[in-house]
């Protein structure tokens, strides 16, 4: 697995290379349009800002009025309106008396009228004729349109043309890769922990990148795509950057989704544009995440056939991949968790060489991987990170720093000076199962039936030596569940074995046993717990033969032949004799199983009774107080309600005036 650490890039010091490093180009140039269409454009918009905040217009009736009452200084008469100011001091309607005016006017309609009303006009009154402005009409009507045109043309379109395929779509065949320079990519190994064997893999493609000329000196050839294959969370994507980062070469990103949209032809597009920049950066790393989105298997049945676009996309990939020469020094890094579903054209020698598969974190893993985050936080003397790692079976690398975080975050709100062990394991327990539901009212009787249900698993689980060793149990509500057992393994378990599977299923059906034996009644919190039983007897009888009748024989689907063909749900490769038989191996797996649990329980009938009780007053117990129950000790601590009475008390002392 991996874990990341922020670091500065001035971290990293050393010389940087700027020799042979070609200059980028930029991402847009300003032409000579652009410095001409601005200052148009600035010009049309105060022309009009000045129409806006014009004189106010008047109708003709008030403008003769005006004229006759001696109102008006002066007016300039134009081709199709009047200007005009008023004298001093007059009086108007408006809610603020205007100094200037407007009013429309056609000479072809009114021009005797307006003789007529100046020569009876009273006062000293200045009249002027305006000016003729043809090349503002012409520029308004005519010169400045067809610039914004050009403009809009320019900007729109032939910008476009130089971007390739896809230019005149606004370029939507150019790639959307990000491109972190060399000084950028923070990563190196000592940011990833959990996944040494990977490490060591692809160490070699680092010292490809950093001497090119010592494997060509012998004719060898550095594998041209490396595909890394693993659960979700396990750190195949910052494995990547750290190898950029070991390396100091540039690292191009991209995800498989971002080569196939809407219009035909523009994933192939991108796949040949994204290859140029990495040819034009070279060396570098081109890494694809989620590379199943577009690399499928092929097939004609149920698609569209090679006119697909998907398809396309795919066959642009395996051209460029197979297309380099022998001295382009870019190397392909790919990520996915469906390696079985990737078209076998794309894994084949020469494309995806090699295959590195990233697993879940082991024991050592965990503790490693734990120990990288746990730096950033503040970590108090009981916090034990091999305990909790025991704890996270299963868990990746992802699962892990969300622990850390959540202990972190759950420190703070509690004003804590550190994160104690108690903040870690019930941040492990959010992350796996989600929040305690402290608040929750529970009825007494279910309740009662939680903790003999709960007490029934924690006795099983502890009495049998082949099952992990118990670590706590609780009947705190909890994400859907209404309590847990919580095991603590020992080790990491690779295989299973027969009595192993068969202590499991003995725990799962301890909680219904003991919902029989003490409540007179059965619930449906064994929902899960049946579910579990009979998926772990099917895999015993159907994968793993562990079943005498049917013998060495795997029953179950094959998931590659499943992908090429396809199988209609319900459809099974044995005959109706052999599903008989299955099924009546799999009731006797679980009856013995539930059998053999019975008969243990009720040689402890009044130790889970004492387990229940203890559950009912404390809620939850670790490992210790249920051996010392088993050993036939009592428990002697506080319980929650004497904790919240205590800290109830001690705020009253320390603020004796709150309660009034």
């Amino acid at each position: 697995m991996v874990a990341n650490k922020n670091r500065k890039s001035a971290l990293r010091g050393g010389p940087q290379n700027k020799g042979n490093k070609k200059p980028q180009p930029p991402s847009y140039r300003h032409g000579p349009l652009s410095y001409l269409i601005i200052p148009l454009l600035l010009f049309s918009l105060v022309i009009t800002v000045q129409q806006w905040y014009r004189a106010e217009s008047i109708s003709w009736t008030d403008f003769e009025k005006y004229l006759k009452d001696g109102q008006i200084q002066s007016i300039e008469i134009g081709d199709t309106e009047i200007t005009g100011k008023f004298k001093s001091g007059i009086p108007h309607t408006g809610k603020k008396a205007p100094t200037s005016f407007t009013v429309d006017y056609r000479p072809e309609m009114l021009s005797e009228r307006l003789s007529k009303i100046l020569d009876e006009s009273k006062g000293d009154l200045e009249v002027t004729f305006a000016k003729q402005h043809i090349w503002l009409i012409m520029l308004m009507q005519w010169i400045l349109p067809l610039i914004v045109l050009v403009g809009l043309f320019y900007f729109l379109f032939a910008r476009n043309l130089r971007s390739g395929a896809g230019g005149m779509l606004m370029s939507f065949g150019r790639s959307k890769h990000r491109l972190h320079d060399k000084d950028r990519v923070i990563f190196t190994f000592r940011d990833v922990a959990g996944v040494d064997e990977a490490k060591e893999e692809v160490a070699e493609i680092i010292e490809f990148l950093k001497n090119p000329k010592k494997f060509q000196r012998l004719g060898g050839r550095i594998p041209r795509g490396v595909l890394l294959v693993g659960p979700p969370g396990c750190g195949k994507t910052l494995l990547a950057k750290a190898i950029a980062g070991e390396a100091d070469v540039p690292f191009l990103t991209i995800s498989g989704s971002d080569f196939v949209e809407m219009f035909v032809g523009v994933g192939a597009s991108r796949v040949r544009d994204l290859f140029k920049q990495a040819k034009d950066n070279s060396p570098c790393i081109i890494f694809l995440d989620e590379v199943d989105a577009i690399g499928r298997k092929r097939s004609a049945a149920f698609v569209g056939g090679g006119h697909d676009e998907r398809e396309q996309t795919l066959n642009a990939i395996l051209v460029e991949m197979d297309g380099f020469d022998t001295n382009d020094q870019v190397i392909v890094i790919a990520a996915t968790n469906r390696a079985d579903i990737l078209d076998h054209a794309l894994t084949r020698p020469g494309r995806f060489d090699r295959q590195i598969f990233i697993p879940l974190p082991d024991l050592k893993g965990r503790v490693d991987i734990l120990r990288v985050h746990a730096k950033k936080v503040k970590m108090g003397p009981d916090a034990n990170l091999e305990r909790l790692a025991r704890g996270t079976p299963m868990f990746s690398g992802a699962d892990l720093a969300a622990i850390i975080n959540e202990a972190a975050l759950a420190a703070t709100m509690t004003n804590k000076d550190y994160v104690e062990m108690a903040d870690l394991e019930e941040a492990r327990d959010k992350v796996r199962w989600g929040r305690a539901r402290k608040s929750r009212v529970i009825d007494q009787k279910e309740k009662e039936i939680t903790a003999y249900h709960e007490a029934g698993h924690a006795l099983v689980q502890s009495l049998l030596k082949e099952a992990d060793p118990l670590h706590k149990v609780s009947i705190i509500p909890r994400g859907p569940m209404a309590g847990a057992t919580f095991a603590l393994p020992e080790k990491d378990r690779t295989i299973f074995t027969k009595r192993y599977c068969m202590a499991l299923l003995q725990i799962c059906f301890g909680g219904r046993i003991a919902e029989e034996m003490f409540c007179d009644d059965i619930s449906s919190g064994a929902q899960a717990d049946i579910q579990q039983a009979t998926n772990i007897a099917k895999q015993m009888v159907l994968t793993w033969g562990m079943s005498d009748e049917l013998g060495l024989i795997s029953y179950s689907p094959d998931l590659a032949v499943k992908d090429l063909v396809y199988i209609m749900p319900g459809e099974k490769e044995y005959s109706d004799k052999t599903a008989e038989t299955i099924d009546r191996e799999v009731k006797r797996i679980t009856g013995e199983s539930h059998k053999k649990a019975k008969e243990l329980i009720e040689a402890n009938k009044d130790k889970l009774d004492q387990i229940a009780k203890a559950l009912l007053k404390y809620e939850t117990l670790d490992a210790d107080d249920v051996n010392l129950i088993l050993a036939g000790g009592q428990l002697e601590k506080p319980t929650v309600a004497d904790l919240l009475a205590a800290e109830q008390a001690r705020d009253k002392q320390q603020n004796p005036g709150q309660d009034k």
